[in-house]
């Protein structure tokens, strides 16, 4: 791919579904994103206003009731092969051990399993799991089985990560861990990242552009902040940076209202 081509290019995407008791409901309005090659680009903004929505756009999984999506310069037609996908959810099989959950990713598309299995085993690694490759989920902490699924995605290789709230479960202190191991990975060979999350410190912490979505119905992109923070970068220390709590504020203050709005749609839940 040309070097500064967008991964992802959403164009006046605009995303409608028909319910059976409230008519036509329009979750995402007009939205337009760029996401460079190489690029860390982190969604926030209030419960249900259409973060997700669009990481799905950009899978493939839904098509757009208006508006476009190309990727690397191309339409999206279908599945986004070039993409990964890690959701918030574990999707690992739990009568799979670790090393088979990972090299499943490789076996379904045609890799001799033996080729498969050794290079699991070097993704667990990776992801600092060496020797845990006969465990079975249950046999895992929750941090851990969120490691085998990062390799389970990694192992492939896509262009591009989407990750939506994928350290979400995870206490504080995994959250910081889980975020250093992505970081490292990622600054390994800089795939395109579009990472969704309620959490503003972890978005600036990890990324290089912070995006935020209005409350919805017809949400929409509201702002678009780029992080002036260097890198390499530690999730915990660079929380210590005036920097950061410069940017922070100035996007909490676009984003406290939208998060209160959605707030008071959903009832205070």
């Amino acid at each position: 791919m040309p070097s500064g081509s967008q991964a992802v290019s959403l164009r006046d995407v605009t995303i409608s579904f028909t319910l059976a008791d409230r008519g036509t409901y329009t979750a995402v309005a007009d939205a337009s994103l760029d996401v460079g090659d190489g690029e860390f680009v982190a969604i926030v903004g209030p419960t249900g206003c259409g973060k997700s929505t669009l990481l799905n756009v950009a899978a493939g999984l839904l098509k757009p009731s208006r508006g476009v999506a190309d990727i690397f310069d191309a339409p999206l037609r279908g599945l986004n092969r070039q993409a990964g996908y890690l959701f918030q959810a574990e999707a690992l099989f739990p009568w799979k051990t670790a090393q088979d959950n990972i090299a499943i990713a490789l076996e379904i598309s045609g890799t001799p399993r033996r080729e498969a299995l050794r290079r699991a085993e070097d993704w667990l690694a990776r992801v600092g799991l060496a020797g845990f490759g006969p465990r079975f989920p249950h046999m895992l902490s929750g941090g851990q089985r969120k490691r085998v699924g990062l390799a389970q995605v990694l192992i492939r290789d896509p262009k591009i990560l989407l990750m939506d709230e994928p350290f979400g479960p995870l206490d504080a202190q995994t959250r910081q861990i889980m975020g250093n191991l992505l970081l490292d990975l990622w600054n390994q060979d800089r795939k395109a990242v579009m990472f969704v999350t309620h959490d503003l410190e972890e978005a600036i912490a990890l990324s290089d552009r912070v995006v935020i979505m209005s409350a919805g119905p017809a949400a929409r992109i509201i702002g678009d902040w780029r992080v002036p923070l260097s890198r390499p970068r530690d999730t915990a220390e660079i929380k210590l940076d005036p920097a950061f709590h410069r940017i922070h504020r100035e996007i909490w203050e676009t984003l406290k209202d939208e998060v209160m709005k959605g707030y008071q749609q959903t009832g205070g839940g």
